[in-house]
């Protein structure tokens, strides 16, 4: 069985984004989705506003926080008939030599929803038929969530939850968060869900007094703060804390070019800089302080599907909370919903639900 769907293509950089009718049918070990809901990403106007490349040429429907319920299936999929899920913003092949060895992330067959295949801005999406993360809709709504707002899921929050499970967090950690709108705040509640006391740096002070409320201990502005005086303001903090004034975990969420180099310059002895966020701009740093600090660096893409169940359940269980983070709008709004993210009209995370 096919579908009559419709997805918003972008056809070239900051041209507008535009309606397209088409067929989703299943091919053998696929699904066909019906959208709930699929969150709007920095990486989505990095690709639209920026020039930053898909790996799919043009035209091509961005998107690929996604949620929503299976309405068909493909031979050797049928298993997810009539369920709700989130679609993991990387879709290893589940079949290499990488995927094999545990190494999913980086598969070189993989599957991004708006880059390498039609993404999540439309009514339905035809995607591989593994790896998917199934939504339990009784606890669901005992959460008080709706199955678009957890469309979030598929990256604002499982990246962090990649980042803090891979940087080694523990109770006793000390983590650092640098940028805390969207994958940054969700960072912070992962960091603390995990046990970690958690610093937030932001140059917003409005973002940064609301994650306060969500699991930062300490709050920093960096417009108002150079680094050193950040560095002695989070010693100061560790001391009274009982906290270790070496192996930091500091994770750089702004996706800017300042923000790369606060995070570098808060480098301790044994320090983990994980970089979450994206940006084109370059920056220049001593890669000599990681050898005398005996530090490391760790880049994050994307999370393993293996990993979303455990994320999605501190959204259930309420160690995360996501309703204050987002709000939602009509799909047949995205051209304005674009330009009023890029303006920064719009502060919170925002979900695009089709009519």
């Amino acid at each position: 069985m096919s579908f009559d769907a419709h997805r918003w293509l972008m056809t070239a950089p900051k041209a507008p984004l535009v309606r397209a009718d088409f067929q989703a049918a299943p091919q053998a070990g696929e699904v066909v989705v019906q959208i709930a809901g699929c969150g709007v990403c920095h990486t989505d106007l990095g690709y639209y506003y920026d020039g930053v490349r898909t790996n799919q040429p043009l035209p091509l429907a961005l998107g690929h926080e996604i949620s929503g319920r299976v309405v068909e299936a493909g031979a050797g999929a049928e298993q997810w008939l009539g369920k709700s899920v989130i679609i993991p913003a990387v879709l290893p092949c589940g079949e290499c030599d990488l995927c094999k060895r545990g190494l999913g992330t980086i598969c070189r067959a993989q599957k991004m929803p708006g880059n390498d295949i039609q993404g999540g801005f439309a009514t339905h999406i035809v995607v591989p038929g593994r790896g998917l993360c199934e939504v339990d809709l009784g606890r669901l709504e005992r959460a008080g969530l709706t199955l678009a707002q957890v469309s979030i899921v598929a990256d604002a929050l499982t990246t962090p939850y990649q980042a803090v499970h891979r940087a080694g967090v523990t109770p006793g950690s000390l983590a650092i968060v640098i940028g805390t709108g969207g994958v940054g705040g969700y960072c912070v509640q992962v960091a603390r869900a995990f046990g970690a006391t958690v610093v937030a740096i932001d140059v917003d002070d409005a973002k940064l007094a609301a994650i306060a409320e969500h699991g930062a201990s300490l709050t920093l502005n960096s417009r108002t703060l150079d680094t050193k005086s950040i560095k002695t303001a989070i010693n100061a903090f560790a001391k009274q804390q009982g906290l270790r004034s070496t192996e930091w975990i500091i994770f750089e969420c702004s996706g800017t070019g300042a923000g790369q180099l606060t995070a570098y310059g808060l480098l301790v002895h044994g320090a983990t800089l994980s970089v979450v966020g994206f940006t084109m701009d370059k920056v220049e740093v001593r890669l000599s302080n990681l050898m005398a600090f005996d530090a490391r660096a760790i880049g994050n893409w994307g999370c393993p599907p293996e990993h979303y169940p455990a994320a999605l359940d501190l959204v259930l269980d309420g160690k995360v909370q996501i309703a204050p983070f987002v709000e939602t709008h009509s799909l047949d709004e995205i051209n304005d919903v674009f330009e009023a993210v890029h303006r920064h009209d719009i502060r919170k995370r925002v979900v695009l639900v089709p009519s």
